[in-house]
Formats: structure tokens, C-alpha cells, sequence
């Protein structure tokens, strides 16, 4: 759940708009799992963020973002994915994308497996392929592909934050791999 940016116009609220928002009511976003796969449509890597955090620390995270108002959820998906993975990343996004799941992040820790100390937030969380080259952009860091066998170490899973290794283990679970 990072979102830098709080752009007047085109959807965005200002600073101030945003944190009244965010005391009063859930704000929607998506998660996305950016994968690799083969020639047989089978999972072959998982791509995952490295972000600085508001803490301060570095740590994985998944593509994720905010929905706009009046934005349709394949949109937001493409312009997140742009902005993580960069404009040349082509990912295939169906023309009616349906989420494996739905994640709650509370501001309360222990309420969900989710956390996000800013706000209440609903996540649609989806599993993307990526066909083309990923370049880190914005406030992501780099990105790396795991198998998804080493995607399931524990030490890959610490590094998520905010209850995201849940939604890795999730989409895993999902895809089968």
C-alpha cells in the first residue's frame, strides 16, 4: 500500500483531502503479483518490489496502489504496473479481470493479516503475467524474480510488508505452484 503521490486533478485528492478520507472511510486499491510464465501458460517466477518504507526500512512489496474515482480496476492495474515496472513491461491484463482475492488492511494491528497504519483500505488482489522488460520506476527500488519455490522461503516472506507475504503465499496457493 504506498502511494507517493496525492496529485490534484484526474482523480487525486490533495495531502490534506486524502488523510480526512482515509479517517472516515476504506480506500480501494490493488495488489498485484507480476509473474513470468512459459510457453504452457505455466508460473516460472514471481516479480517482487524493493521499496523504502515510511519507517525507513527496505523491504519487498507487491505492485500496488490506489484505485482513482472513476477509474475501472483494469486501468488502475495497467497504470500501477506501468508506474513499478515501467512503460515497457506489457502486462496482460484480461478485459475483465477478476481478483483471487480480497485483502482489508487496518490501521490496527491484529484485526487482518493486513496492516496499513494510515488507514482502513480494500484490496482487490490480482496475479498479472508480464511479457516484456521491467525496469523499477517511481519509489520502487528494483525488482526481482523468484521461482516460486523460492518465493515460499521464509526469508522472502519477511521481507514483505504490511501482511503482503499473506497475499504472495495466496496467489501461490492459487496458480497452484
Amino acid at each position: 500500500m504506498t502511494e507517493l503521490t496525492t496529485q490534484t486533478g484526474g482523480g487525486f485528492l490533495s495531502r490534506e483531502e486524502m488523510d480526512a478520507a482515509r479517517e472516515r472511510l476504506p480506500i480501494v486499491y490493488v495488489d498485484v503479483v507480476p509473474v513470468r510464465v512459459d510457453d504452457h501458460g505455466q508460473v516460472i517466477a514471481v516479480g517482487l518490489l524493493l521499496r523504502a518504507g515510511e519507517d525507513g526500512q527496505i523491504k519487498r512489496a507487491l505492485v500496488s496502489g490506489r484505485v482513482k474515482y472513476h477509474e475501472r480496476i483494469r486501468a488502475a492495474l495497467l497504470r500501477h504496473m506501468e508506474k513499478d515496472l515501467g512503460p515497457l513491461a506489457l502486462p496482460r491484463v484480461p478485459p475483465a479481470p477478476q481478483p483471487f482475492t480480497i485483502a482489508e488492511y487496518f490501521p490496527t494491528p491484529g484485526v487482518t493479516p493486513f496492516h496499513d497504519p494510515r488507514q482502513h483500505a480494500v484490496s482487490l488482489a490480482y496475479v498479472v503475467p508480464v511479457e516484456g522488460d521491467c525496469e523499477p520506476q517511481q519509489d520502487a527500488l528494483e525488482l526481482t524474480w523468484f521461482s516460486p519455490l523460492e518465493a515460499r522461503d521464509p526469508a522472502v516472506l519477511a521481507e514483505l510488508m504490511n501482511g503482503q507475504s499473506t497475499l504472495l503465499l495466496q496467489a501461490l496457493n492459487h496458480l497452484g505452484v
